[in-house]
């Protein structure tokens, strides 16, 4: 869900034209060589929270003070996101399969 909802952002950045490389887990999100900007990764954040709530029924705020506050960002790359996503609905009671 996170590789699509990536891809959707840089699409509609993009006047829908294709994704100029494949998004993949190691894909980066922020920082150097991040195929966002800073307006992108909000956009993707805000998708991947209302995906959740419309497809699962699961409420999540991704970009808080506990992500914010930690040492590696959750937003570096999709894999981290993905993990970050995971965890917190772990820890919500929400186990993921």
């Amino acid at each position: 869900m996170v590789i699509s909802c990536v891809q959707d952002v840089i699409a509609m950045r993009n006047g829908e034209a294709a994704v100029a490389s494949p998004v993949g887990e190691d894909t980066r999100l922020i920082g150097r060589e991040a195929v966002l900007d800073s307006l992108g990764l909000v956009n993707v954040i805000v998708e991947v929270e209302q995906r959740l709530e419309e497809r699962y029924r699961l409420t999540l705020i991704l970009a808080d003070e506990r992500a914010m506050s930690q040492r590696h960002s959750p937003f570096r790359s999709v894999r981290s996101l993905t993990d970050y996503i995971c965890q917190r609905l772990e820890e919500a009671g929400h186990g993921v399969g």
